[in-house]
């Protein structure tokens, strides 16, 4: 490990001009490579204290023993010598997208004499046009199949037209007029070129033309009655029409964009790119990358774009592109692009409308195909073993922890606190044994949630206690590892099972709550979560369960009763196989919380009213227009709503006398307090409907644990 400082610049050595650097290590091999608008601000950046480093930058420039650097004129021509570098030297250090697979395009040959189609991967060749890519070879195939109907072009290879030709007899497809068999003469050089160009044209997006065409030549055939090519004519319309909706319109301005999304976590990163042409979705793609840099999402589009358009130029670059976050600065990547099109290129975030909607589509794609990666990972067996061997080793285990569990809390400015336990057995979620809690509180306790630190300790202490309490009642009762289902559970505060897997059953036909022991507890948080769960196996008399903690911020494990953490390789199955477990534990938390919250909102005092179904509550609600003024009405004015009886009227008034009416809603732009004296219907605990909340959304997710 070399120490920064003996290879640090002198002062004054570093230029302060935009530039390219390279760090190298003691075998000479460039490790990173980067830009800067300022060299000597940016280089000064990597040699100051070690602990005031991100740990990923702390490695790089540990493991270097040296810098160099490159001046030049702008920003752009850094960005330009930057990309040419990382494609030459493959720094282990920089952002290095790898394609989930290779990406077949539609591809027209129109640098032969008689064009070809045919699908193709790999490094694009020059004075070839390419359409897509898709997402698989087949899609290809099917396109290509109904229009040659309306456009039979070559599909055949060199060796096949070459036997044709000496033959003087055409392949299948030209007896079958899916080719114009340009082979034997039939069409000329000329026309098959101009027909290959038509096609290129249709798969462009330009459609209308040979359309309206098609429909206006079917048009003279039935007048002329030449009701035999009408029908041909009437064929091609269908399979062109059958084409164009494999691809649905997804603008409707016709634009040409490419729409980029990155999903992320602290250690991996997906970029998805959806290709629109013509308004409709062409292509499809996506990326995987490590992070072994510290990096902004900013940073990552930058890098996908460089991968995107390296290589490209013309119309291969679109005039939108669209991104969830932009470069900084933004301005020598647009230009970049600018200049690789030849054009002027709108690199921006969409804010509304159908491309938002779109966007949004992409990242959902991202996200998708990051949990894949991790699951592909996670599914090979020897990963597995190998992660939990990682792991026991970490941990200084006797053995590898077959069955993990993971708990985690989750709230909303300290409402709905709740819980959550997920199971993983031989590195696989086991979702029949998921459960989840309700977070009660010490008996007695008055003291109110203010979703504090020391909320989620207290919390977490709970839920580990109730948990082993019940395994320790049951294991007293039946002397061995069997599990009887225990008094308290459903929504009073119990330990609920999951609704999204089958629970297991024991004899009577109840499901079982906690069959088994783990060999390894893994708690969502650090060191005070640690000690909470760890504290509670202790008053238990519990001492043969391994506990741990995942922090978030730097994905450190933490140990009970132990001062520093424990840091896993970067590219550690064990840490893969952690996060995943944590992950899991925090998304089943937080959807157990806000189906509470959202349930808790939903409920209305006539609820309670016995004999009041869903059709007379709508009613009611309908003809007073709020609980609140339902609430003020007299039994007589109650009972001219059809349907409610005199009886059911006094129910009614009597449930609602004892309800406690609702605070009033807010305004958060304006700060008044909001009457429903109009009519409005009341967004609180009496009406359905979304509370009034302090905050923006952005800030109300925020709060949200």
């Amino acid at each position: 490990m070399a120490d920064p400082s003996s290879y640090r610049p002198k002062p004054g050595e570093i230029p302060d001009t935009p530039g390219v650097y390279r760090f190298r290590d003691e075998h000479r091999r460039v490790i990173y490579v980067g830009k800067a608008k300022s060299l000597r601000q940016r280089l000064a950046s990597y040699f100051q204290d070690l602990a005031n480093l991100h740990p990923r930058t702390r490695t790089m420039v540990t493991t270097a023993a040296s810098v160099e650097w490159t001046v030049v004129s702008t920003e752009v021509e850094a960005l330009q010598l930057e990309y040419s570098w990382i494609k030459e030297y493959d720094p282990r250090f920089n952002v290095k997208y790898r394609d989930d697979k290779s990406y077949p395009y539609l591809a027209v040959t129109m640098n032969e004499e008689f064009p070809r189609v045919q699908v193709m991967r790999g490094q694009k060749k020059k004075g070839v046009r390419y359409f897509g890519p898709y997402g698989h070879a087949w899609a290809i195939r099917d396109t290509v199949d109904l229009l040659l109907r309306v456009f039979p072009v070559r599909t055949c290879s060199a060796g096949v037209f070459k036997n044709a030709t000496r033959t003087g007899r055409p392949c299948l497809l030209g007896y079958i007029g899916k080719c114009s068999a340009p082979c034997v003469d039939r069409i000329s050089p000329d026309d098959h070129w101009d027909l290959a160009d038509e096609f290129c044209d249709f798969m462009a997006g330009r459609t209308g033309t040979y359309l309206r065409r098609l429909e206006r030549q079917m048009a003279d055939a039935a007048e002329e009655m030449e009701y035999e090519r009408a029908a041909r004519l009437r064929d091609d319309i269908g399979a062109l029409k059958k084409a164009m909706e494999k691809s649905a319109v997804v603008l409707a301005d016709a634009t040409d964009a490419d729409l980029i999304a990155v999903a992320e976590d602290e250690l991996e990163a997906a970029v998805q790119i959806f290709h629109v042409r013509g308004g409709r979705v062409r292509g499809q793609r996506g990326w995987v990358t490590d992070k072994v840099e510290e990096i902004t999402t900013g940073a990552l589009v930058e890098h996908a774009l460089q991968q995107l358009y390296g290589e490209e130029t013309g119309d291969a670059v679109p005039k939108e592109v669209l991104v969830p976050a932009l470069p900084d600065p933004v301005e020598p990547v647009q230009q970049w692009l600018t200049d690789r099109r030849g054009s002027g290129v709108s690199l921006r975030i969409p804010q509304r409308g159908d491309k938002k909607a779109l966007m949004e589509t992409v990242q959902r794609n991202a996200q998708q195909a990051l949990v894949l990666h991790k699951t592909k990972r996670a599914s090979d067996l020897t990963t597995r073993s190998r992660a939990l061997e990682e792991i026991a080793e970490a941990l200084d285990l006797d053995s590898a922890p077959l069955r993990i569990e993971c708990y985690d809390i989750s709230h909303l400015q300290g409402d709905d606190v709740v819980a959550s336990m997920v199971v993983f057995e031989d590195g696989l979620a086991r979702k029949s044994e998921y459960r989840r809690f309700q977070i009660k509180g010490r008996a007695g306790d008055t003291q109110l949630w203010h979703g504090n630190g020391q909320d989620d300790v207290r919390s977490m202490h709970e839920v580990v206690t109730r948990r082993f309490r019940r395994y320790l009642a049951d294991k007293e009762r039946t002397g061995e590892w069997v599990d009887e289902s225990g008094t308290d559970g459903g929504e009073a505060g119990g330990d609920v099972p999951p609704t999204d897997g089958p629970a297991l059953k024991d004899e009577d036909g109840r499901p079982k709550r906690f069959a088994y022991p783990p060999q390894l507890i893994v708690v969502d948080g650090g060191r005070p979560q640690v000690a909470a769960a760890q504290r509670a196996l202790d008053e238990l008399g519990i001492d043969d369960i391994a506990v741990c903690g995942l922090a978030k911020r730097l994905e450190e494990v933490w140990l009970p009763r132990e001062d520093d953490p424990v840091v896993l390789p970067r590219t550690s199955e064990g840490l893969y196989l952690l996060q995943r477990v944590r992950d899991e534990a925090h998304r089943f938390a937080i959807t157990y919380q806000r189906t509470k919250r959202a349930k808790r909102f939903r409920s209305s005092p006539l609820d309670d009213v016995p004999g009041l179904g869903e059709t007379r509550k709508q009613a009611l609600i309908k003809h007073f227009g709020s609980v609140k003024k339902l609430r003020s009405a007299t039994i007589d004015q109650i009972c001219e709503v059809p349907g409610i009886g005199r009886k059911t009227a006094e129910t009614v008034a009597v449930a609602l006398a004892a309800a406690t009416p609702a605070a009033p809603a807010v305004n958060t732009a304006t700060g008044e307090i909001i009457d429903d004296e109009d009519g409005a219907p009341e967004t609180t605990a009496d009406a359905p409907g979304e509370p009034v909340t302090a905050g923006t959304p952005d800030e109300r997710r925020g709060q949200e644990r």
